[in-house]
């Protein structure tokens, strides 16, 4: 019995010896399945597009305004051969003198101005072409041409100094006031010795300015309507200012005025 019992037990260790050797192998898990990479394939363009030049747009070309219209004939022409059709006079301070074919105008006092006023033609609608020479100019030594002048304290002074500006004045009862301010300008001399040509396009009440046939500018003022020409020269300094006219040519225009400005 007893023995019985032993060999039931030593069987039993035996099943559990051979239970630790023999033990389940561990459920493998699963790999996951590789994910299909999507190919992209690209698109064949049979017909790729051209690029478009866009054109230039034309360019429309605008006539320049005319400067001068109407300008007609010829009225009279001075090569200043005649010193009796201008206002000449001599002393220590300034002259204004005719000869050798021009008017020499000539100030050795600063802060004087003498003007010489041609005796006719009394002018109305015109247009004046005159060639100013400078042997002594500097600063704001002014000279230029007078118009429409009734008497030798009333006209307009169209006015260049030596600084290579332009203005306009209208001078009444030997007053000047300023109807176009100083204007810078690319034409006027610097100084001397220089040489200019000066000119006045009038009709009616618009006078426009120039320089060697270049526009300056415009005005309109309705006091002075017709009168002389004229010359002139301010001195600003202690220096001497010597300049000389030449080569006066007058036309006749014939237009309607006010007129839309260059």
């Amino acid at each position: 019995m007893r023995l019985g019992w032993l060999l039931l037990l030593a069987g039993l260790l035996g099943l559990t010896a051979c239970a630790g050797l023999f033990q389940p192998a561990p459920t493998p898990t699963p790999s996951p399945l590789p994910t299909a990479t999507a190919t992209v394939t690209p698109t064949i363009v049979w017909f790729p597009p051209t690029e478009i030049n866009t054109p230039i747009p034309t360019q429309i070309l605008i006539p320049t305004p005319e400067e001068r219209p109407g300008l007609g004939e010829v009225l009279f022409s001075d090569n200043f051969d005649q010193p009796e059709l201008w206002n000449t006079a001599v002393s220590n301070t300034a002259s204004a003198i005719v000869e050798r074919n021009r008017l020499t105008l000539v100030i050795s006092k600063p802060g004087m101005t003498i003007l010489s006023l041609r005796k006719e033609p009394r002018l109305g609608d015109f247009y004046a072409e005159m060639t100013a020479s400078l042997s002594l100019c500097r600063g704001k030594d002014q000279y230029g041409l007078l118009v429409r002048a009734s008497s030798a304290g009333d006209y307009y002074r169209y006015a260049i100094n030596c600084a290579g500006q332009v203005r306009l004045e209208r001078v009444r009862s030997g007053q000047p006031y300023p109807v176009q301010d100083w204007l810078p300008s690319g034409d006027a001399p610097p100084g001397a010795p220089g040489e200019i040509e000066i000119g006045v396009w009038a009709v009616g009440s618009e006078m426009r300015f120039f320089l060697n046939d270049r526009y300056q500018f415009t005005v309109r003022d309705p006091l002075f309507w017709q009168g002389m020409l004229g010359v002139f020269v301010q001195s600003a300094s202690a220096n001497p200012v010597t300049v000389s006219f030449s080569e006066l040519v007058v036309y006749a225009v014939s237009y309607a005025s006010p007129t839309v400005t260059p």
